[in-house]
């Protein structure tokens, strides 16, 4: 669905649920000016839906009294996950995220008993979800055509553009996709590599369906498999250290980007990682709760021991600054 037709409809699920809103509170839901919309409006009487209009400078706009759409019915456990998925949605990197989220929301208070209602107002004015990282704004349309390919197991040709600009077409079995880190991922059998790939949806141009079906590994586990890409990427240092743990408890201390991890026969873990950063590394390394030997690079040792002296020096140098 076209940008423009979203929030058309998010004007009247607006309208629906609060009978009666100025044009300036609108404008300031759909992050659009005054004149917009107007034109909104426009196309809504155009579609036979009866909106009376209040003249002024802070004139309103509301629906004839009796007009109704057809009603979703949910239980309470269902508008709770609703709502919540609501407030995820806003933070997931996804374009006409706001006017979206408005208008569901609209729909949900729209048939809802005043009880629930003011539950769910309640969950979007006082839950925060720390959705950390997020990056650029990613056009919806990408996520839903290979979403939808997915589910279809339908090859499609991916127009993609490379971090160093470089533009390709390839053929591609979407097996999943995924958001981590901040980022939309989608992963599957790259036919001009003849290989499994991964590539971050900001990055695509094009989606075309081929009509070509195709079948996906069984139990193919996509998170796991963009987890493992994402911490192999090759970067300026190598890094191998032994854990003195077992691989259970390594798995529950070490972030997954830090690396691959990997039982050793006789005990311990081994952690191999890619990274630009040493000292980052180390900071990561620190933290952990049990011991570790360095294996590779030797700079490691030196940032470790450089933040082992500062931390040290804190340590001893006395109370509080006045």
């Amino acid at each position: 669905m076209s940008r423009p037709t979203t929030r058309v409809l998010t004007v009247l699920e607006l309208l629906q649920t609060h009978g009666r809103m100025s044009g300036s509170e609108l404008a300031r839901r759909l992050a659009v000016d005054r004149r917009t919309v107007r034109r909104y409006v426009v196309k809504l009487e155009e579609l036979g839906i009866p909106i009376t209009a209040e003249r002024g400078r802070d004139g309103a706009y509301m629906l004839v009294a009796g007009f109704k759409l057809p009603p979703m019915m949910f239980t309470d456990d269902e508008v709770l996950a609703l709502s919540v998925g609501l407030l995820a949605a806003r933070g997931l990197g996804l374009a006409e995220a706001a006017p979206a989220v408005a208008s569901a929301q609209a729909k949900l208070e729209r048939v809802m008993p005043a009880t629930l209602k003011r539950r769910v107002r309640a969950v979007d004015a006082s839950v925060t979800l720390d959705i950390s990282g997020s990056r650029a704004t990613l056009d919806n349309a990408s996520l839903v055509a290979l979403s939808a390919a997915t589910q279809a197991r339908e090859r499609v040709r991916l127009g993609y553009r490379a971090a160093r600009e470089e533009e390709s077409q390839r053929d591609f079995d979407p097996y999943g996709l995924v958001w981590r880190g901040g980022r939309w991922y989608v992963v599957g059998h790259c036919h001009l590599r003849q290989d499994l790939r991964t590539f971050r949806l900001d990055r695509v141009r094009s989606v075309l369906p081929l009509q070509v079906h195709f079948e996906r590994p069984e139990d193919f586990d996509a998170l796991a498999h963009v987890t493992l890409a994402v911490a192999t990427l090759p970067r300026a240092h190598a890094v191998e250290v032994l854990l003195d743990t077992d691989l259970e408890t390594a798995r529950r201390q070490v972030f997954a980007t830090l690396g691959v991890l990997e039982a050793v026969p006789g005990g311990g873990v081994r952690l191999l990682g890619q990274t630009d950063d040493l000292d980052w590394f180390a900071r990561e390394l620190a933290r952990l709760p049990f011991a570790f030997h360095i294996q590779s690079p030797e700079e490691m040792r030196a940032v470790l021991k450089t933040r082992a002296q500062r931390l040290l020096a804190l340590a001893v140098g006395g109370g509080a600054k006045s």
